[in-house]
């Protein structure tokens, strides 16, 4: 952590930019945390150039992890990523103690932020809400970014998120709602007090008549599923769009429209199917696709057919990612990792 407690808003201000990724979390096929699959995917998204990486996000099945294991991907991750960029963890659970220790820990570990959602199946008001993470953030000193997502159970109001964002060590909120007028709102209710981002391009298109400059796309996966080191189109689109250099990142979003065209495809079949889940084994074999370590998904999620495999892979190899991996260099081997601790 690179500041006091009573300088986070203005830390986050001025360091929170640029394209953040979620990383995913990679298992072996004996369903243990593929460590060495980890470390290559940090060098391989680092070489896109994303700003930070968030780590047990949702698309990084946190909820799937146990609590040696989430310690364990904590631990890995600030030494593998060793200050090159900046990294966050989500801390969400339903034990308050729990929350409490994890937060203490990311900051032992030189986490820059922890990120927080709702304590899902008990808070069913947003006053419950923004008093949970009130609570968590009057007992640790590390930055929070609130998580504002319907996967939690609840989504809260642009005005609820803007009391929370009082709080002083409430750094940032990932408004990913996915309704466009509820992140609009947060911008404007919210934007003021902490750094508010929508993570998907489309507020970018729509902000400016508003007043919006979204300063950070925090975070998703579309750096490491659009971009190979030769070709990082979305990488560089996000870093001019928050820029505000509007000209010149629009040039570059054509580049990037066929594959969205894609990825919503494939994002709206299976979240169609589940009632809303994310579909994180769509985005696991995609990265497999592009060349990182992804392996199997934990249960209650299914995994893709063999059929919806094959056809996913047709779907890449004919936007031509699958066909430009086959030309990248591979991100070093890395071999050293940390002896085993969970403390």
């Amino acid at each position: 952590m690179q500041y006091a407690r009573s300088e986070a808003k203005a830390w986050a201000k001025e360091k929170l930019v640029g394209q953040w990724t979620t990383m995913i979390t990679p298992f072996t096929a004996e369903d243990e945390l593929d460590e060495k699959g980890l470390a290559a995917n940090i060098e391989h998204v680092l070489r896109l150039g994303t700003r930070g990486l968030g780590f047990s996000w949702n698309m990084g099945e946190f909820w799937s992890l146990t609590q040696d294991e989430r310690y364990r991907l904590m631990e890995l991750a600030s030494h593998l990523v060793r200050g090159r960029a900046l990294v966050a963890f989500q801390v969400t659970d339903t034990c308050l103690k729990d929350v409490v220790a994890m937060a203490h820990r990311a900051e032992e570990l030189g986490f820059d932020f922890v990120i927080l959602a709702p304590p899902y199946l008990v808070t069913k008001t947003e006053e419950q809400v923004v008093d949970w993470v009130a609570r968590v953030a009057e007992r640790v000193d590390i930055g929070i970014a609130f998580y504002n997502s319907p996967q939690f159970g609840i989504i809260l109001s642009a005005k609820a998120m803007a009391r929370m964002a009082d709080l002083g060590t409430l750094i940032a909120i990932k408004e990913a709602s996915f309704n466009l007028q509820l992140s609009i709102d947060t911008h404007l209710e919210a934007g003021a007090k902490a750094v508010v981002s929508m993570p998907d391009e489309e507020i970018f298109f729509v902000g400016e008549p508003y007043g919006i400059h979204q300063q950070v796309m925090f975070a998703n996966t579309s750096d490491w599923r659009f971009d190979t080191v030769s070709s990082n189109h979305y990488v560089r689109f996000i870093d001019l769009a928050t820029q505000g250099k509007w000209d010149e990142a629009r040039q570059l979003y054509s580049k990037i429209r066929p594959i969205k065209a894609v990825s919503r495809k494939w994002w709206g079949r299976l979240a169609g199917r589940t009632g809303g889940a994310l579909p994180v084994q769509m985005v696991k074999f995609w990265g497999e696709l592009m060349g990182m370590a992804g392996g199997p998904v934990r249960a209650p999620v299914l995994p893709l057919t063999p059929a919806e495999r094959e056809e996913m892979r047709h779907d890449l190899a004919r936007l031509g990612l699958t066909k430009a991996m086959e030309g990248e260099a591979k991100p070093p081997r890395v071999t050293r990792l940390l002896k085993h601790q969970t403390s």
